[in-house]
């Protein structure tokens, strides 16, 4: 079992895999892991069809014009949540197969016992590096907008004080102060709600997108970005 303390700097000198929703703290900490080590590609876990993300249910096309930005190969990999595990495990087994020898995520809060990461990364015979584990979630987005990323609320929890006039603002720290004082977490990691990164310092460009019409779902409200 790895020391967990070692988890923030589990990727410096080697390898690595990131795995990529496209949101704020997975891009954060591919750009805090490219400090040290080298990424050698993205993954993104897809829904069944592999049209959308799982995590945050952007368009693959989307996600493949972000790795693009990058310079960074994607490896998408459609399952469903029953297979969940088993097909993230296959994954990472093929990245080592690669050269991976870490794996990097953006998780804030896993717990230092019982960590889903490290019990696949160990399966998988691969360091684990959370570089923003346990950092207070307003430095996370303080350091996030500080380093120039652009990032769009792109889903929100209407049952968690957010609301659809959310959709499409871009953290800025005034509107990070605006949440704050809504009684929302910075960082919405109790899923208040999502983002979709479209620019920043490891991007060699913009992502080109315009906004689609807003689409309800129970206490879900979600913004499609479109490619132009």
């Amino acid at each position: 079992m790895t020391n967990a303390k070692q988890w923030k700097t589990g990727a410096e000198g080697q390898k690595f895999v990131a795995s990529y929703s496209g949101g704020k703290d997975s891009t954060l900490a591919l750009y805090e892991a490219m400090k040290t080590g080298e990424a050698i590609g993205l993954i993104s876990v897809l829904e069944e069809d592999g049209a959308r993300s799982r995590s945050h249910g952007m368009t693959i096309d989307l996600v493949k014009a972000q790795a693009d930005a990058i310079g960074l190969p994607l490896y998408p990999a459609a399952t469903s949540w029953e297979d969940y595990e088993a097909t993230f495990i296959n994954t990472l087994k093929k990245m080592k197969e690669l050269g991976a020898q870490a794996l990097v995520t953006g998780d804030l809060d896993m717990p230092e016992h019982g960590c889903w990461h490290e019990k696949v990364a160990n399966i998988a015979e691969l360091k684990l590096g959370m570089p923003l584990w346990e950092v207070d979630h307003s430095e996370v987005v303080d350091r996030f907008i500080s380093l120039g990323f652009k990032t769009l609320i792109t889903t929100v929890n209407l049952k968690f004080g957010m609301l659809e006039s959310d959709l499409g603002k871009v953290l800025t720290y005034d509107y990070v102060q605006e949440l704050k004082e809504r009684g929302i977490d910075p960082c919405g990691e109790s899923g208040e709600f999502h983002t979709t990164v479209i620019d920043g310092p490891i991007f060699k460009h913009p992502i080109d997108i315009q906004q689609g019409d807003i689409i309800r779902d129970g206490d879900y409200a979600f913004l499609p970005l479109i490619l132009k």
